[in-house]
């Protein structure tokens, strides 16, 4: 169950991206756009008047630092929510977004979801929850990189990113739409090669198990117990 898409049971996605826009009036600046891997959805300097909802593939939310190096702040996938922060009077973007493989998204401009809003009282609360969700999670990674080793902060995401995205099945934890090791470096602050050596000793212990499209915790306690405190 995706965490923000259905978030505190508040399924919005017949609102935020309709397959069949029909004649409903407030849906006539609804748009589906697809950008390819690779590239752009928007830029820094670029007028923040749209919201974007996934409907298909996985976008990279980055900025640039003072230095020219990336800082990867979100890896968002299958409905999931971005560009969120015109709502919060962001009047040009100050971050990029890249579509990381061929992407489809529900295109809503500002001005139609704010008169959305205006009448559809639980979309203020989804956006409310998302917001307070998204702040907790920039929080704990923040307090991660300051107060745990590489291998910690590997352990710690994968764990938060399985309570959050993954399914549980029996005693165990499946997340599909697993991603790349060189994706959970970017957002962990770490190399590559520190998180497959991770994954690797994880597996070797059998709380996981993991291939390019899911990973299988087997064992979530034991898991939190591989975090360093």
């Amino acid at each position: 169950m995706n965490a923000f898409w259905l978030l505190e049971n508040i399924d919005v996605t017949h609102l935020l991206c309709p397959t069949k826009l029909g004649n409903d009036e407030h849906m006539s600046h609804v748009t589906h756009q697809t950008f390819k891997k690779g590239n752009p959805v928007y830029v820094p300097a670029e007028m923040a008047d749209r919201i974007f909802f996934i409907s298909e593939g996985k976008v990279k939310i980055a900025s640039m630092n003072d230095e020219g190096k990336e800082i990867t702040k979100a890896i968002l996938g299958k409905g999931e929510v971005f560009g969120e922060n015109a709502l919060l009077g962001e009047g040009q973007r100050r971050d990029f977004a890249t579509a990381l493989e061929d992407t489809t998204a529900c295109v809503v401009t500002l001005d139609e979801l704010r008169s959305l809003m205006r009448e559809r009282s639980e979309l203020n609360l989804f956006f409310m929850r998302m917001f307070g969700a998204r702040q907790l999670d920039m929080e704990r990674r923040l307090e991660s990189l300051v107060f745990r080793d590489s291998r910690s902060r590997i352990v710690e995401f994968l764990y938060n990113r399985v309570l959050q995205k993954g399914e549980r099945v029996g005693y165990e934890w499946v997340l599909r739409n697993f991603i790349t090791h060189q994706e959970i470096a970017n957002l962990t602050a770490t190399s590559r090669q520190t998180v497959t050596t991770t994954l690797n000793d994880l597996r070797a212990k059998k709380l996981l198990t993991f291939n390019r499209s899911r990973l299988l915790v087997r064992d979530m306690d034991k898991l939190a117990a591989e975090i360093r405190h």
